[in-house]
């Protein structure tokens, strides 16, 4: 029961993390499923099966709210889904002792860059309006999907910033677009896993866990956004992620570091996380003295900068009025 109640806690945190940023549900469950012992592939398997779920709610949500660009959809998630069942049957096929210390290696690789990421740039929301080449949306869908299956995360990572970089779509378009075709994603891996494995380690029970706390955590991570910056969020996570999967790596076979070793990678890791973490801050708060600095002075001021979004940031820094609100 209490394995439950975890369970249902990380599908939670996960969905407030990845409702709040547009991805790292999988990153951020994967590692924490590695964490307390799961097999590699089963923890693959097992947040997948819960992302269809997950996914499905998430991807019907945005359409209602009108963010959601369907040629995007399909253009990035019929390849995504070939990617993600080709990264299941690969993982499905690696032993435990090479699968661990693989999985962990790509959840590192995508925590320094959500670390990076947020740490020193935010979102760059300019640039908006110019189509999205299907060359760009096949080969990155790909890319994206076989990460996701094969690294237990990824899809978002991946996908959203890649997107958000091109500057041709919407934030709320891009965060839409890739959380609706997750869900093929997360099908197309599931049957990967369910062909490759069966339902070998896998427990429905956890499943079930997961999607209940990431159903739970749906309204929350829409307040969540709103009140914490997701700037400071992106450097909790991927602090976090580069942390936990730097343990494994260090008592993995591959390195099987020494006690002094990893206490001492530890402390340093810590050091970082912690500086990057207060830097975020730090830039949040310029942000809003940017937004104060844009906002019309009269009666109220102090609520109307609350609720100026990035744009009018984006705009007073490149010296020009800021759009209106819808």
């Amino acid at each position: 029961m209490k394995t439950l109640v975890l369970l249902a806690l990380v599908g939670l945190g996960a969905q407030l993390v990845d409702g709040s940023l547009g991805m790292a549900y999988g990153a951020t469950s994967t590692t924490l499923l590695l964490a307390i012992g799961t097999n590699p592939a089963a923890a693959s398997a097992t947040i997948h099966l819960a992302e269809i779920g997950t996914t499905l709610t998430s991807g019907l949500s945005h359409w209602k709210f009108g963010n959601v660009d369907w040629k995007v959809v399909a253009k990035i998630g019929i390849p995504g889904a070939l990617g993600a069942f080709a990264g299941a049957t690969v993982l499905s096929n690696l032993s435990t002792a090479v699968a661990a210390p693989v999985m962990s290696l790509i959840l590192l690789s995508l925590g320094v860059y959500l670390l990076i990421r947020f740490t020193l740039r935010g979102i760059d929301r300019r640039n908006l309006g110019k189509p999205v080449r299907a060359r760009f949306l096949g080969p990155l869908g790909l890319v994206a999907g076989f990460v996701d299956a094969t690294g237990g995360g990824g899809w978002g990572p991946v996908g959203t910033p890649a997107l958000l970089a091109s500057g041709r779509m919407e934030p709320r378009k891009v965060i839409g677009s890739v959380s609706t075709a997750e869900f093929l994603v997360a099908l197309a891996a599931s049957l990967g896993f369910l062909f490759a494995l069966g339902s070998q380690g896998i427990d429905f029970t956890w499943v079930a866990a997961l999607l209940i706390g990431g159903s739970i955590a749906a309204p929350l991570a829409a307040w969540l956004v709103r009140h914490l910056p997701p700037r400071m969020l992106g450097s909790l996570v991927g602090g976090l992620i580069v942390l936990t999967n730097s343990r494994t790596l260090l008592r993995s076979d591959w390195v099987d570091a020494g006690d002094v070793t990893r206490y001492a990678v530890y402390a340093a890791l810590f050091a970082v996380w912690v500086a990057a973490v207060v830097h975020s801050f730090r830039e949040h708060r310029k942000d809003i003295a940017l937004e104060a600095a844009a906002a019309p002075a009269h009666g109220g001021e102090a609520n109307i900068v609350a609720e100026l979004d990035e744009p009018a940031v984006d705009a007073v820094r490149a010296g020009r009025p800021s759009a209106p609100r819808d």
